[in-house]
């Protein structure tokens, strides 16, 4: 859940960063980070590593949807087991069956 969360907040992080360089002109100086500092580059070149970064971000995304969905399913087959297993075992409250002979 919580890679999901930090995906979903880095994917909305990327979509604002390129609205806001899709406004910018192409002849503007723009910067990116790396690490603890700026680096001057290309509005092009970020639009692609943005680009780049939104589409990777989408397909982690799917894929922890589809995890999740998967584990949730077992789950509910799991629980369905136990449930069966509990009242399949028929002895009354109390009264526990026994292999033993007597």
């Amino acid at each position: 859940m919580m890679q999901k969360q930090h995906l979903e907040s880095e994917h909305l992080e990327t979509e604002r960063a390129l609205e806001v360089l899709q406004k910018a002109n192409d002849d503007d100086t723009v910067y990116k980070t790396a690490g603890s500092i700026l680096v001057k580059s290309t509005k092009a070149t970020l639009v692609s590593e943005l680009q780049e970064k939104k589409e990777l971000a989408n397909t982690r995304l799917t894929v922890l949807s589809k995890q999740e969905t998967r584990i949730k399913e077992n789950l509910k087959e799991a629980e369905a087991k136990i449930r069966e297993m509990l009242r399949g075992s028929g002895a009354p409250p109390g009264q526990q069956k026994t292999d033993t002979p007597k």
